[in-house]
């Protein structure tokens, strides 16, 4: 059974207050669309979106910090409304979202195309199971476009990381260590801190500077400030010991790479 969907209510995110305005400016010239707020980064759209519960959040891909991606993946999936990506990629760096988000717009936004997204999101609210189905989709575009951009995306100098009903702004700087297990990152600072991000080690190795993080094993990259000493194991392997007196231990391969990239003066 479906209903009729009246008033489209959307919220808006982009760190830029000219794009947020013009793409404001064009809703309210839209028939049957209800602006619920406006967000100038990712936490506030986070909390923007938990709180008013839109139909449709417009989200900008580029954001310091929490970018569009990252607001799909810290969202609560109860709450997470329909997505179309603003963006001033090309249509090849989006075209991971084709099947998943409702639309995406590449700036400056058309109005035609704008009008286009709105129906589109119109037509997915009448089915009744859309904020299940739109989870799953939203989701797993954060996931395809992340395997698909990593090499171009942002270094990382802060980290968003989900603890209850906050958004935690983690510094890079602060890391000592990552660890995966299964589907989740163990993230220790050098307070010894402990932080859960459910991430991919890959992915996240990717957004993070080759120059200060290095891997150990399959499982863990180490904050190369805080490797404090590194002591040989039989085998030819070694166990690494941080500033914060974590130890961790480095597999074979990376071991070899230690002694010829750091190991020697």
């Amino acid at each position: 059974m479906s209903e009729t969907i009246e008033n489209l209510r959307v919220v808006i995110a982009d760190d830029e207050r000219p794009a947020r305005s013009f793409l404001a400016a064009m809703l309210r010239d839209c028939e049957g669309v209800e602006i619920l707020g406006e967000a100038e980064n990712g936490a506030q759209a986070i909390q923007l979106i938990e709180r008013e519960k839109p139909d449709l959040a417009l989200l900008d891909l580029q954001m310091p910090e929490v970018d569009g991606l990252g607001v799909v993946r810290l969202l609560k999936k109860t709450r997470m409304p329909l997505v179309a990506f603003v963006t001033a990629y090309d249509e090849y760096a989006v075209r991971a979202f084709e099947l998943n988000a409702v639309d995406y717009l590449l700036k400056p936004v058309d109005r035609v195309r704008l009008l286009a997204t709105l129906q589109r999101a119109r037509e997915r609210l009448e089915l009744t199971d859309w904020r299940t189905r739109e989870s799953e989709r939203a989701q797993a575009a954060a996931i395809e476009y992340d395997s698909a951009s990593g090499a171009t995306a942002q270094r990382l100098t802060r980290i968003p990381i989900r603890q209850n009903e906050e958004i935690l702004l983690l510094p890079v700087r602060e890391i000592a260590s990552i660890v995966a297990e299964g589907e989740l990152l163990h993230i220790t600072t050098t307070n010894n801190q402990t932080h859960l991000l459910a991430y991919r080690l890959k992915d996240l190795e990717g957004r993070l500077d080759p120059e200060t993080f290095v891997r150990l094993s399959r499982s863990a990259l180490v904050n190369l400030e805080t490797l404090h000493r590194v002591s040989p194991l039989p085998g030819g392997t070694y166990v690494a010991t941080l500033t914060n007196g974590q130890q961790l231990n480095v597999s074979r391969l990376q071991s070899r790479i230690l002694r010829e990239q750091l190991l020697k003066l």
